[in-house]
């Protein structure tokens, strides 16, 4: 009888975490507040990731391939987040003197955990907490060089008629440009998503970021488009792209990527 009222009790949970809608962390500018219910896996991976940075004295291509997030359910609210990027090709160009350099890096890793405090399968209003820090395993240009630190605090708000308002303030120990010590940096995202039909859906965002390092302070602003398709419940596939709107933010992103649920 004792064991009868135990799985009685863990029923409607273990229901719960399997009814729960797959809610990947890509693609897209922000951070959803959502988090992957216990005992399930989620790896996400950017198949390629290609930025443009032209300026008036050079043209830096950055691509990334395998940029992987892995979000791990830890209980119902809580995840546990371990990132990494297994390549990178950077290619500068002098557009006075017309010489190339190129370098084939990996990239740092991160280490991070989600705490949502509202509605964990990011309905209705839905707010989380995630703090992280970046480990420096990989080489300049792709790698910082140093450990750095940050937390986001994402906010999904359900607007009805098949939208969603999607806000993410965050704030960074960034790493310095010459990779010795921190600075602080921050950004907030705003987003509107568009469930388009059953399977594909839509985000439009803008993003501010500050950047205080102690080579130049920046201001970023970044707009951006994504879409995502889900064919099966646990798989999903998705394309973006971002537009720098001024000076100081890259010129242009387009990347794809995949996310699978296990």
């Amino acid at each position: 009888m004792k064991w009868l009222a135990v799985a009685l009790l863990l029923a409607p949970t273990a229901a719960s975490a399997e009814d729960r809608d797959y809610c990947p962390a890509r693609p897209g500018l922000g951070t959803p507040a959502c988090t992957i219910e216990p005992g399930r896996v989620s790896v996400e991976m950017a198949l390629v990731d290609w930025t443009r940075d032209d300026n008036p004295g050079m043209r830096q291509d950055t691509i990334l391939i395998g940029d992987t997030l892995v979000r791990i359910g830890l209980t119902d609210t809580v995840e546990a987040q371990i990132g990494w990027t297994a390549f990178g090709h950077v290619r500068t160009r002098d557009k006075a003197t017309g010489s190339v350099d190129t370098a084939n890096r990996a990239g740092d890793a991160l280490l991070g955990l989600k705490v949502n405090l509202h509605h964990p399968d990011g309905s209705g209003f839905s707010v989380a907490v995630q703090p992280f820090i970046t480990l420096p395993v990989g080489r300049s240009p792709v790698g910082s060089g140093d450990w750095g630190a940050g937390v986001v605090i994402p906010l999904t708000f359900d607007l009805g008629h098949k939208l969603s308002l999607q806000v993410s303030p965050e704030a960074d120990a960034a790493v310095d440009q010459d990779g010795r010590g921190r600075h602080f940096a921050a950004n907030g995202t705003i987003g509107l998503g568009v469930e388009i039909s059953d399977t594909v859906n839509g985000t439009i965002e803008f993003q501010e970021a500050r950047d205080d390092d102690p080579s130049g302070r920046t201001t970023q602003a970044l707009s951006s488009i994504s879409l995502g398709w889900m064919p099966r419940k646990d798989w999903q596939l998705d394309i973006g792209a971002v537009a720098g709107l001024n000076h100081d933010a890259p010129d242009a992103e387009v990347y794809a990527g995949v996310s699978r649920r296990f």
